[in-house]
């Protein structure tokens, strides 16, 4: 087996740790399997889409409306629990 050395934060080392304990795992095989799963998700897997890309042509194509719709309480009145 090869050996890779990384650098990483000590937030992230200490996740790595709780998280090999809780599983009962080295740390280097909860890595390996982690790093299975993304490299894995990446094949035959379709590229990440935003909704600001599906959205398209119709992002700014609306002129009018209140200027507070997205921060004024009021505009949702009836809508769920607000």
């Amino acid at each position: 087996m090869n050996t890779l050395t990384i650098k990483i934060p000590e937030t992230l080392e200490q996740d790595l740790i709780r998280m090999s304990q809780q599983a009962h795992i080295s740390k280097s095989e909860l890595v390996r399997q982690a790093l299975q799963a993304f490299l894995a998700r990446g094949q035959g897997a379709e590229p990440f889409v935003s909704a600001l890309d599906q959205a398209g042509e119709l992002v700014g194509c609306f002129n009018g409306g209140p200027v507070d719709l997205s921060s004024n309480p009021e505009h949702l009145r009836g809508f769920g629990s607000v």
